[in-house]
C-alpha cells in the first residue's frame, strides 16, 4: 500500500480510512513514501505483493508509467484508492474505480482485475484514459507546468503555496495542483445553463489514422480526440471506456471541424498527428510543443482491479 504524500497532505481521514479498511481485511505494508525516488523503490521492492496507490490521478499515472518501465505492467494488477479533490481524481472514476474511500477500499478487497487497453506515443509515454489536441487557449504547458512524458520540462512558475522549513516546497506540492488544473480543463461540462465554455483556436494538423488521412493541414480542425478501448455508453470518443478492453484492440479517434460540420470518426490501431508545434492533453499532462507524435494501442496491456460486475 503505497500511500502518496499529496493524498496525506490533502485528506488525511480519508487516508486513515482506507489503511483501516484494508488493514481490518487482510495483511497489508503500509509505505509512505517522502519522494518520487522513495515512491519508485517502494513500488519496485513489492515481492509478490499487489500494489495499491492511494493518491490521486497524478499518483496513479506515476505507478503505472514505473510499472511500464520495468516492464511488469502486464503482470501486475494495480489497485486504486483515489483520495483527493473530484477533479484530482477524475480519470481514475472514469476508468471505473469506486468513488467512495470505503467503496474503493472494498473493492480492492473483492474486486476483479480487469484487462484495459492503453496507448503508447514514440516517447515511450503512455495515455490510461485518452487524449484530445489542441490543448486550448495560449500554451497550458507552460502555464500549468504540467509535462507529458517525454516532454521537455519548463521552468516552474511560483504558485503562492508556502514553502517548508527551508525554503523550498515540498515536491509533491506543484505536481499535485498541475494535475488538478489539467483534469479540471479535461473536465469541462460540454453545456448547460450557466456554462460557458473556453474557445479553442483552430489549428492545422495532420491527422492519420493507420496511414489513413483523417485531416490535413489545407484545413484547421477545432479538435481531436483519441481514446482507447472504443466508445462509450454514448457513442462519444470523450472518455476511456472503464469495462474492459475493447474487443478489436482499436481506438476510437474523432476529428472535429470548426462550424456545424459533422465530426469524422474512425478506429485505428495508430493515430500520427504532425504540423506545426502543437500541444496535447494525454490524461492529467499537457505535453509539447512537438511537430509529429503518434500513439498506438497496446491492448490489454495493463490490469486495473475494479468491483465485481
Amino acid at each position: 500500500m503505497v500511500i502518496d504524500p499529496a493524498a496525506r497532505s490533502a485528506d488525511g481521514e480519508s487516508v486513515r480510512i482506507a489503511k483501516d479498511v484494508l488493514c481490518a481485511a487482510t495483511e497489508a505494508k503500509i509505505c509512505l513514501p517522502g519522494g518520487p525516488d522513495e515512491f519508485a523503490r517502494a513500488l519496485s521492492r513489492r515481492g509478490q505483493r499487489r500494489p495499491v496507490v492511494v493518491g490521486d490521478d497524478l499518483a496513479l499515472l506515476r505507478a503505472v508509467r514505473l510499472l511500464h518501465r520495468e516492464r511488469e505492467l502486464a503482470h501486475v494488477a494495480v489497485s486504486a484508492i483515489p483520495v483527493g479533490a473530484p477533479e484530482a481524481v477524475a480519470l481514475s472514476h472514469a476508468l471505473g474505480v469506486p468513488a467512495g474511500t470505503v467503496a474503493a477500499a472494498r473493492a480492492v478487497l473483492d474486486g476483479d482485475a480487469r484487462t484495459l487497453d492503453l496507448l503508447t506515443d514514440d516517447s515511450d509515454g503512455i495515455v490510461l484514459g485518452g487524449l484530445h489536441l489542441p490543448c486550448g487557449v495560449g500554451e497550458p504547458g507552460r502555464a500549468h507546468g504540467a509535462q507529458a512524458p517525454g516532454a521537455a520540462r519548463q521552468p516552474a512558475a511560483g504558485d503562492g503555496s508556502a514553502p517548508d522549513g527551508d525554503g523550498h516546497h515540498p515536491w509533491w506540492e506543484p505536481a499535485a495542483r498541475t494535475a488538478r488544473t489539467a483534469l479540471s480543463l479535461l473536465a469541462v461540462p460540454t453545456g448547460g445553463l450557466g456554462v460557458r465554455r473556453a474557445r479553442v483556436p483552430a489549428q492545422r494538423l495532420r491527422i492519420e489514422a493507420d496511414g489513413v488521412v483523417l485531416a490535413d493541414l489545407d484545413r484547421p480542425v477545432r479538435r481531436v480526440s483519441v481514446v482507447p478501448g472504443g466508445r462509450g455508453a454514448d457513442g462519444a470518443a470523450d472518455g476511456p471506456r472503464p469495462a474492459g478492453g475493447s474487443a478489436d484492440g482499436l481506438a476510437e479517434v474523432v476529428v472535429h471541424w470548426p462550424g456545424s460540420d459533422r465530426p469524422v470518426r474512425a478506429r485505428a490501431q495508430a493515430v500520427t498527428v504532425s504540423g506545426p508545434d502543437f500541444r496535447y492533453f494525454a490524461d492529467a499532462l499537457a505535453g509539447g510543443p512537438v511537430r509529429t507524435r503518434t500513439w498506438t494501442v497496446q491492448p490489454g496491456a495493463w490490469r486495473l482491479t475494479l468491483p465485481r460486475q
